[in-house]
């Protein structure tokens, strides 16, 4: 078999691991999906009509805060899944199972790869639960095409393979696996202090370039654009450009860790 069939081979075989690990231990994607959820719920039913106050003017119904907030949500949704991808990975490398595979005639960047496709995979099945959440709760696309809508798509699938690698490399220098969640926190956290709950006109000024000038904030706002008709402007290359330059900064990352002699 050539390099390429080996390395698809094997990799495949990673996959369907971690997929089978998701499927048996599901405690750990639920968790972390549960927090999203809260989070829409709480800022539409507890918040909604003060915060589509603030941002439609008096007499703003509900519904314009719903369609506010849940592009933010749904992104918030990739940072809460690829917490569990670098707990899993931090579990593989302490456990003993990669000294293992290290043994073996296998493709050595299949792991990872097993890692990172089946947490994107994950993370597109939970961005889908949250969205049908979303629906339930009010929010709806406004005149979005059917180009616009697979843009939506594939910026939420590149911003998780940008993420999963990221928390890949975190798994990798994190001793253990608690360790690995308190690692990874930033992905939760950098939505909480981005342009998904409030706009950015609203923020005190010394606050606003904490929100503007990282990773969520543009793949925010180029979201809404696509599902809701609103301007997109510069945010959708920065969007790219950010998980463009995270995806490799992840993968180069992760892959010199990996590379190094087992703990």
């Amino acid at each position: 078999m050539s390099s390429l069939s080996l390395a698809v081979r094997d990799s495949s075989t990673m996959l369907r691991r971690n997929l089978l690990h998701a499927r048996r231990y599901p405690s750990l994607t639920l968790n972390l999906l549960l927090t999203p959820v809260v989070l829409l719920l709480l800022f539409v039913y507890v918040f909604g009509d003060v915060m589509s106050a603030g941002i439609g003017g008096a007499g703003a119904d509900r519904s314009a805060y719903v369609a506010y907030l849940v592009p933010g949500i749904l992104l918030m949704t990739i940072g809460g899944t690829t917490v569990g991808t670098a707990v899993s990975v931090s579990n593989d490398m302490t456990e003993g199972i990669i000294a293992r595979f290290r043994t073996m005639a296998i493709h050595r960047g299949s792991v990872l790869t097993g890692h990172v496709v089946g947490s994107v995979l994950q993370a597109v099945l939970s961005v889908v639960v949250v969205g049908a959440v979303g629906v339930a709760v009010g929010f709806r696309s406004t005149d979005a095409t059917l180009l616009e809508w697979l843009a939506a798509f594939g910026l939420l699938t590149l911003f998780a393979l940008a993420l999963t690698w990221i928390a890949v490399g975190m798994g990798l220098v994190s001793p253990n696996a608690e360790a690995a969640s308190n690692n990874a926190l930033p992905l939760i956290f950098l939505p909480l202090v981005s342009s998904a709950f409030v706009p950015l006109d609203a923020m005190p000024g010394w606050f606003r370039p904490i929100a503007e000038y990282q990773p969520f904030t543009p793949a925010i706002e180029t979201l809404r654009g696509l599902l809701l008709g609103t301007g997109i402007g510069h945010n959708g290359w920065l969007a790219v450009a950010w998980c463009l330059a995270l995806t490799a900064l992840g993968h180069r990352w992760s892959k010199r860790l990996f590379d190094r002699d087992p703990r």
